[in-house]
């Protein structure tokens, strides 16, 4: 009998050896007999699911990839060779604020995000949306874009809409018209809902207010993406943000994503731990929940959101400062931006960022001592100049690591005016997170940055180096992927992408912008998730 199973088993392997070997020729002659557009060989080919690379040559005919396994010897009309490189899928931003960069006609090939080894970037967050959303689109798909572009339905921006900025529940009526409007969005193509529940006008809005919304983005497939109501002391606190966070999860039966996940200020430094508890049991429980963050100890956003408090902000920038100027108000007003002041580390941690600003490159404390003010009348003068962007240092480097290290935690830029961020966000993670404190390594920064943010997202036809997938790819020198932007210096373009293809044209070649705009307003509902294959 064993001689018997010897022989069989012999016998099955020279039979499957053999069917595998034919197989393999059969696809080696297909491959060779292939004509590609591009072909990409030489270099160490990293797929974005956080797998060790491989060395294997990449096929590509117009936007997609049609061969994973290509013969080098293939014929094609433009040949890559990435000899001492790696080959990754193209980066996909889940958080920028480049929508006036992309609409414009002189900053659309976002080539600040391209040199980072960006192709995607995600528009419309912290609530922002799209104003004027079908011509916005007409227009930028008439223009052309360097990079691919997805959009989300911005929850302040429907809010404004219906409600202007008043500080108010919505009646019926309005909340419909909410629902409507959100609803005609996603139908045009919106990744999702997205909420600053931080600024005006979403801080105004309640709980049940947001579910309502994001049970309409659930129903479109959509995911909630958010800048929570506080990620700090001003209000419900980071610890109490998280739960909100967790119950618009389960009551809307959405997928949830958290922007620019932090602990912001010295009273809630170290709550780190308590937060990731939250979030871990939320997901063992069944609940989608990841979050994104940035490299960087310091914030940005407008003044007047970080030092005046809320509700004085209600209504319109004119009915703002009739407040600041009421003297019955000024009191309470004066007690409040003490202690947002004091959240933010206090006048010496802000930093004007503004280009168009005078104050650009000085700290609220030096401004003040030039205007002979009191810090706090100083930043009121400084905001009716303009409201410029600041960066506050108010990160600690200790949570900042620890939530990088979550499975669930992916790179995003939050790029704006100004701060660094904006130009060198991803090599700085590389540098910082995986070559100095060795957070992570090479294969799960790609996947963060790439494979992980397309399944989050429902991206099913980006993010990964597989055939029938869009042909998104850069070609990296790692020793060269370098951020060079900083706070004084902060628009300095990121080096060390060699080439870089956005459905399947190139865009950065040898370094260097090739005026191509092949970029896409990505439409998630023409996405067919069931069907990825090559036609």
């Amino acid at each position: 009998m064993d001689r018997v199973r010897r022989i069989f088993f012999s016998k099955w392997f020279l039979v499957s050896l053999l069917a595998f070997l034919l197989a393999s020729c059969s696809e080696f002659n297909k491959s060779l007999n292939t004509h590609y557009d591009v072909l990409i060989v030489g270099g160490a080919v990293y797929d974005g699911s956080n797998s060790s690379p491989k060395n294997i040559n990449i096929g590509i005919i117009e936007d997609k990839i049609i061969s994973m396994n290509a013969s080098e010897n293939s014929s094609a009309n433009h040949v890559l060779d990435a000899t001492g490189y790696i080959v990754t899928p193209g980066f996909i931003d889940p958080h920028t604020h480049a929508l006036e960069e992309l609409k414009s006609q002189n900053q659309n090939a976002n080539v600040n995000y391209l040199t980072q080894g960006v192709t995607t970037v995600f528009v419309g967050n912290d609530g922002g949306g799209i104003p004027n959303l079908e011509a916005t689109i007409s227009l930028i798909t008439k223009q052309g874009i360097g990079t691919n572009m997805g959009f989300f339905v911005g929850h302040g921006d429907v809010r404004k809409i219906i409600m202007g900025l008043e500080n108010r529940v919505p009646t019926k009526d309005e909340l419909k018209a909410m629902l409507d409007l959100t609803a005609d969005q996603m139908r045009l193509g919106a990744i999702g809902l997205s909420t600053g529940l931080y600024y005006t006008p979403g801080s105004f809005a309640e709980t049940d207010e947001v579910i309502a919304l994001a049970k309409v983005a659930s129903q479109y497939g959509g995911i909630y993406d958010t800048h929570m109501r506080d990620e700090s002391s001003y209000s419900i606190g980071l610890i109490g943000s998280i739960e909100e966070v967790i119950r618009i999860a389960k009551e809307s039966d959405i997928s949830v994503h958290i922007s620019h996940l932090k602990a912001l200020g010295h009273d809630v430094w170290g709550q780190s731990g308590a937060v990731i508890q939250l979030v871990d049991n939320a997901i063992q429980q069944g609940l989608k929940i990841t979050a994104n963050q940035y490299p960087y100890l310091a914030g940005g956003t407008r003044f007047s959101s970080v030092l005046i408090p809320a509700w004085v902000r209600a209504d319109s920038r004119e009915a703002m400062f009739d407040r600041l100027k009421n003297r019955d108000l000024q009191d309470r007003i004066h007690e409040e931006m003490v202690r947002n002041l004091n959240r933010r580390g206090g006048p010496n941690t802000m930093l004007v960022t503004s280009n168009k600003s005078p104050w650009r490159g000085m700290f609220l404390n030096e401004i003040a001592e030039i205007m002979k003010l009191d810090v706090l009348d100083a930043a009121i003068e400084i905001i009716k100049e303009g409201d410029p962007s600041i960066a506050s240092f108010m990160i600690n480097e200790n949570d900042l690591h620890v939530f990088a290290t979550q499975n669930w935690t992916m790179t995003g830029s939050d790029g704006s005016e100004g701060h660094p961020r904006k130009y060198a966000t991803y090599p700085k993670v590389f540098q910082d997170m995986v070559l100095k404190e060795r957070l992570f390594s090479l294969e799960k920064f790609i996947y963060r940055s790439s494979g992980l943010v397309a399944d989050t997202f429902n991206l099913c036809d980006r993010g990964y180096l597989e055939e029938g997938r869009k042909a998104d790819i850069i070609i990296l020198d790692l020793e060269r992927f370098i951020p060079l932007a900083n706070f004084k210096d902060p628009t300095l373009l990121s080096t060390g992408v060699i080439h870089a293809m956005v459905n399947g044209k190139q865009v950065i070649t040898h370094e260097q912008f090739t005026e191509e705009l092949p970029g896409v307003v990505i439409n998630r509902q023409k996405i067919n998730c069931e069907v990825n294959e090559i036609q």
